[in-house]
């Protein structure tokens, strides 16, 4: 298997280094970009399989490097951020970013959120038939490709496994806590904004009327007559 390439987004010297060297350790390419610009050049001159991406970087920040790299391809991000606040972590979703830590964080944490992320990735692009067509919408899933009406929508990986995880159970309602288990795989349930965050981010790029919200329960797709 070909070697899966990171690039880590961070200005504090100690931590990227420290991100890099348990990224390596575990047979990863790791790259470092210690500002918003490089990483941006850096991202554009190489194949990246994930990014570890911080929020606060000299430049711009990292909101703003996830919408330039969301726009020249999609890629898992992990990001990074020193505070919990709950309105830093949806915009960051809402931005592109898959998933997040916050600081300080182990490890071996990081290096699980890293796995978690490919895996989904890998899961979705080798299962499930290659096409799927909801009224205008067309799904490619070996390619990885979503288009309305014939124009090619942009998702990033988390939009387009939550949006594949919907259309293959079309009029079923999901539980917010079910879909945080099967599509970000997290074990427990506290993250149920990160699924709103990006159920409106489908919503905005596919159709207002495309998924129905069940209040107190979750989430489902509907289909056109």
């Amino acid at each position: 298997m070909n070697e899966r390439r990171v690039l880590v987004v961070e200005d504090e010297r100690t931590i990227a280094e420290s991100v890099a060297a348990r990224l390596r350790a575990e047979g990863f390419a790791v790259d470092i970009a210690g500002d918003g610009p490089s990483a941006v050049d850096r991202f554009r001159a190489g194949r990246y399989d994930i990014v570890v991406l911080d929020v606060m970087l000299p430049g711009f920040d990292g909101l703003e490097v996830c919408r330039r790299i969301q726009a020249q391809r999609p890629v898992p991000v992990l990001m990074l951020t020193a505070r919990d606040d709950e309105t830093d972590l949806l915009v960051g979703l809402a931005v592109g970013a898959d998933d997040y830590l916050t600081k300080p964080f182990s490890m071996r944490e990081l290096s699980a959120r890293v796995h978690v992320l490919l895996r989904r990735v890998e899961r979705a692009a080798s299962s499930g038939p290659p096409a799927l067509r909801l009224g205008e919408i067309e799904i490619n899933q070996a390619e990885r490709r979503v288009r309305r009406a014939g124009a090619e929508v942009h998702l990033t990986p988390t939009e387009f496994d939550l949006l594949v995880h919907l259309a293959r159970r079309p009029r079923t309602v999901l539980p917010r806590e079910r879909l945080l288990a099967e599509v970000w795989g997290w074990a427990e349930g506290s993250g149920t904004r990160t699924v709103d965050s990006h159920v409106k981010a489908l919503r905005r790029k596919l159709g207002a009327d495309l998924i129905r919200t069940v209040h107190g329960v979750g989430y489902a797709l509907e289909v056109p007559a």
